[in-house]
């Protein structure tokens, strides 16, 4: 009987370490991901609002009313699971289409802004879905 105990608590122990290991986790086991001192290094550079494209201009106004948002994903939670943007919990940050001329589908351009929505304080741009961000400076 103790033997199945044990077998049980580790199965269990090594259930957690796998949530854990693979970030899902149930509420009361959640933590903030702390990721290498360089995760900042990640983020390709700095892209000041006016050298934007108009089209992100425009989305970065839509996100700062509130919408509405051209694509029904627009303002979705973005994972992060690049882990190319600085670490938070999941919800933090959201993202949005920034619309391509001439393109039949969402096309690869995003604004991911991160913290409370309708801020646009905290905001990256990717013109190439996701595999490298500028974060947008005034």
């Amino acid at each position: 009987m103790a033997r199945k105990w044990q077998r049980i608590k580790g199965v269990l122990i090594g259930a957690l370490t796998l949530c854990a290991l693979s970030g899902s986790v149930p509420g009361a086991f959640a933590r903030d991901y702390t990721a290498p001192a360089d995760t900042q290094a990640q983020v390709q550079g700095t892209i000041a609002a006016a050298q934007l494209p108009r089209e992100a201009v425009n989305t970065l106004n839509l996100i700062a009313a509130g919408g509405p948002y051209p694509y029904e994903k627009d303002g979705i939670v973005f994972g992060n699971r690049e882990r190319l943007l600085p670490p938070h919990r999941r919800g933090y940050y959201h993202e949005y289409t920034v619309p391509t001329p001439r393109s039949r589908n969402r096309g690869a351009r995003r604004i991911v802004c991160g913290g409370p929505l309708q801020r646009i304080d905290n905001c990256y741009y990717s013109d190439d879905h996701y595999t490298s961000f500028n974060r947008i400076v005034e």
